[in-house]
């Protein structure tokens, strides 16, 4: 009896020294991932207005926090929902044609400048955008003198300062999926008459859609939490974006709804969390496949 005892308690210790406190840290770590998600919408559900009230999760539940939110015209929630779809949408866009484009040309040509080009652009990177928020609104306030529909508060002048970070890390990441591609497959397509514009539209996206989908992704996510630059430029509540107008409902010390806000932060997490099951298949390949040659 002793003996068998040991024999089975033996594999256990074995599961657990090799792959059992993996499963313990991954379990830590998604409780730790998910109590704020939860805590959150437990206080969107709670009409009292304060996180203090919501420490007992669930304790008081109501939709009355959700029905506020599309109701306040000084607040137009669905106004920034729809913007901040619009400005999100476009640049996620705009950032994965132009760092196509400039992956194309350092993977595929071979021109003066083409590795110093590559750390400049990582290089840029290392400084954020907000060290130049000076110069970005001194830019868009000349700029919208002369054309007010790309300057400042404007939704399309806000899009533009978008794309200029566009490049750089998202560049160089599609640099490196590029790179598996065998340039056999360009000197195929270059043989049956195929231009560059004809290879990199018809033969090379398609192959690289993987990289594409991660860096639409990341850009898009990056645009619906983007918070200074949006708040700077757009100075019309109807024009402002999720990050900047929900930021109203919890400002003012005197005005603080923190249930309205809560139920607003689970709304405008539909969108990202919609595109991460939409295009969750191509996360793991793109962030994998470009870093090995």
């Amino acid at each position: 009896m002793a003996e068998t005892l040991t024999h089975h308690r033996r594999p256990m210790r074995r599961w657990f020294r090799e792959t059992g406190w993996r499963h313990l840290v991954g379990a830590a770590v998604v409780l730790f991932s998910v109590f704020p998600l939860i805590y959150v919408f437990s206080a969107s559900l709670n009409p009292a207005g304060t996180l203090i009230t919501a420490n007992r999760l669930f304790a008081t539940v109501s939709l009355d926090s959700y029905i506020d939110l599309f109701n306040r015209p000084q607040q137009p929630y669905a106004a920034w929902f729809v913007n901040t779809l619009v400005i999100g949408l476009s640049a996620s866009a705009g950032s994965v044609l132009l760092g196509a484009l400039a992956a194309y040309a350092f993977s595929r040509m071979r021109f003066t400048g083409r590795r110093v080009g590559l750390i400049t652009l990582v290089l840029v990177q290392m400084f954020p955008q907000l060290l130049a928020m000076v110069a970005i609104y001194l830019l868009m306030l000349g700029i919208g003198e002369i054309f007010p529909a790309i300057g400042l508060n404007s939704q399309a002048g806000l899009v533009m300062v978008y794309l200029g970070g566009a490049l750089g890390v998202n560049t160089y990441l599609m640099y490196g999926f590029f790179n598996t591609v065998p340039q056999s497959i360009d000197e195929a397509a270059w043989i049956d008459g195929a231009g560059h514009a004809r290879i990199f539209f018809t033969i090379i996206l398609p192959l690289v859609s993987p990289i594409l989908a991660v860096v639409a992704l990341l850009s898009l996510v990056g645009t619906l939490s983007e918070f200074v630059i949006a708040s700077v430029l757009l100075r019309d509540p109807h024009k402002q974006t999720l990050a900047v107008g929900l930021y109203q409902f919890i400002s003012q010390e005197t005005s603080q709804n923190w249930s309205v806000f809560a139920a607003g932060a689970v709304l405008a997490a539909i969108i990202p969390v919609a595109l991460f099951l939409l295009l969750q298949r191509y996360i793991v390949s793109g962030l994998v496949a470009g870093s090995v040659k």
